[in-house]
């Protein structure tokens, strides 16, 4: 990889050749020793520019090549990825108060969520290491991209998910022809058996949150936003958090692209945890370290009571001078409603967290309404309709007759 120098641990600054295998510090361990990828700005920028993205014709994401830590050329998984739309609905932005509002929608990718920007790039590199078997453990999201995209080019994928996952997510691994483990416990006991499946079959680690590469797929949202918005920055990104990994990679987006001189400025980082599991936001408003939580809300993608991406989250929101927030399950149905009948986008809970928690920020004065603001939604509606039928109600019942179409169209106001 030519455009990458090394990695570095992000706690005591060590580095690493970026190996295959190499995952974290020898020294700090898998808790503290979570690595970032450094690059090669004037290497990049050689290869890459504005003129050369605005005579792209690849819109997914290899049109960042450059930018991202896979071999030049090398192969890739065959789903189409990223490149999702940015909407500018004028109609939500006056709702919400604001001039100017951006709804990133990353629920259109092949497997339905964001997480298919991270998973392609795992595919990737474990196509590079002639890897068999890739394995993950997830709340969901992250096990159907990871499983869609390596079934794209024929690698087994092993699946380790709490029994809590809902049934839309748990569908697309089977027909994916994922081996399928549903942990009767928590997250943070699904993720130790795929840890130590990992470790005693020398499988590939999709972890999101141990293997550095994956927040590099990530973070190809954020350069999707720039360039959509003509190299503009907003003046925030709202994300919704979970493991962290979603909001690092955001981050990160903007930080190569400032760093390669794309950019002149940096965003605000907004991040959105659910009060039921929010471990981060909680720390972060009570100024003290943070500390394991139950896993007790609907928005499954991100009830992570043991964030394995802490350190590179809390970064994003705190290098940025940024904030988080918290809302309530009922908040966030709320914001599915809202963004479905003001925008006509339709989001999961962890979809639409960041937009009940943005709605917050407006209403207490944090983000001002002349500031721009791009929001993601980063998991379509279609993962959990039974939470979405609770949002928005049970659809009416009417008598197959005249009298009862006279009385179901007096009662819609006809």
């Amino acid at each position: 990889m030519k455009n990458v120098k090394y990695l570095q641990c992000i706690e005591c600054g060590k580095t690493f050749k970026p190996e295959p295998g190499r995952y974290i510090c020898d020294v700090c361990g898998p808790k503290l020793g979570i690595l970032d990828v450094i690059y090669d700005y004037e290497y990049i920028k050689s290869k890459a520019s504005k003129e050369t993205f605005a005579n792209n014709a690849d819109y997914s994401i290899w049109r960042y090549e450059p930018f991202l830590p896979i071999e030049e050329n090398g192969p890739k998984p065959k789903l189409r990825v990223g490149w999702s739309p940015l909407y500018k609905p004028e109609k939500l932005a006056k709702e919400v108060g604001l001039n100017n509002l951006y709804v990133k929608d990353d629920g259109i990718n092949p497997t339905g969520s964001m997480k298919d920007r991270a998973s392609c790039v795992a595919v990737a590199k474990a196509m590079e290491e002639n890897a068999d078997v890739i394995c993950c453990s997830s709340t969901g999201n992250a096990a159907s991209s990871c499983a869609g995209n390596a079934a794209s080019v024929g690698i087994k994928t092993v699946i380790f998910v709490p029994g809590r996952a809902p049934l839309g997510k748990v569908s697309q691994l089977k027909i994916f022809g994922a081996n399928v483990m549903s942990v009767q416990g928590s997250y943070e006991e699904t993720f130790k058996l795929s840890a130590d499946a990992i470790e005693q079959n020398g499988w590939y680690n999709r972890n999101a949150a141990i293997n550095p590469y994956l927040v590099e797929g990530k973070k190809t949202i954020s350069l999707e936003i720039c360039e959509q918005m003509n190299w503009e920055v907003p003046d925030w990104i709202v994300f919704s958090v979970g493991d962290g990994c979603s909001i690092a990679g955001a981050y990160k987006g903007f930080l190569d692209l400032y760093n390669a001189g794309f950019i002149s400025k940096m965003p605000k980082v907004a991040g959105i945890q659910a009060e039921g599991c929010a471990p981060l936001a909680h720390a972060w408003q009570e100024k003290r370290e943070w500390h394991q939580e139950a896993e007790n809300t609907i928005a499954d993608s991100i009830a992570v009571g043991v964030p394995r991406n802490a350190i590179k989250a809390l970064r994003a929101v705190s290098e940025s001078d940024g904030v988080w927030e918290t809302v309530t399950d009922d908040e966030i149905l709320d914001a599915m409603r809202f963004m479905g009948k003001n925008a006509g986008v339709f989001g999961e809970p962890a979809g639409c967290a960041g937009m009940a928690g943005l709605r917050k920020l407006v209403a207490n004065g944090v983000i001002k309404k002349d500031e721009t603001v791009a929001c993601a939604v980063t998991g379509n509606g279609l993962k959990d309709t039974a939470n979405a039928i609770k949002a928005a109600g049970e659809p009416m019942k009417v008598e197959p007759t005249a009298e009862g179409l006279k009385k179901a169209l007096k009662e819609i106001g006809y």
